[in-house]
């Protein structure tokens, strides 16, 4: 009787051990290559819907300046911006709109992709970013599933 609990519990902790040990996929995360794949995915995206646009060679970000704007804005982490947008998977799917009631956030606050395409652009104007997921919600957040690559049009209404 005594043996048989013994082995019992060896075997309990060892099940335990083995299952502490086992690694998260997240783990396994090789964020170089999910940035190839995005871009692979993305250049595709902007060659089947004849999108005219750029590839930020140091990001990796690609946007396409619809409209300038004017002004002189420098802008930095505690810029405030006053946008409308709208958030799409590469599938067209909507995850997120403001439907045209602007919202105000501080730009340091906001996702890499927006931190580097919004200062392309002055008030007034209109920027689309297509966006690699590791300089969006990366591998998982925002409501949105793992590597999502973003396509957003955003409208800066104002910065200060």
């Amino acid at each position: 009787m005594m043996k048989t609990r013994h082995f019992l519990l060896l075997l309990v902790c060892t099940a335990i051990g083995f299952t502490a040990c086992k690694k998260n996929s997240k783990d396994n995360f090789d964020a170089s290559a999910q940035f190839t794949t995005d871009t692979t995915a993305i250049r595709a995206f902007v060659v089947a819907n004849k999108i005219p646009a750029v590839k930020d060679a140091k990001s990796g970000i690609f946007y396409q300046i619809i409209t300038p704007g004017t002004g002189s804005v420098s802008y930095s982490g505690s810029t405030k911006v006053t946008v409308n947008y709208t958030g799409k998977l590469l599938n067209g799917t909507i995850f997120d709109t403001t439907a045209g009631t602007a919202v105000t956030f501080p730009l340091g606050g906001l996702i890499q992709g927006w931190q580097i395409g919004i200062p392309l652009i002055q008030p007034g104007g209109r920027i689309r970013l297509i966006i690699p997921s590791g300089l969006g919600y990366g591998n998982g957040g925002g409501g949105l599933p793992a590597n999502s690559v973003l396509d957003f049009t955003i409208d800066v209404i104002n910065a200060q």
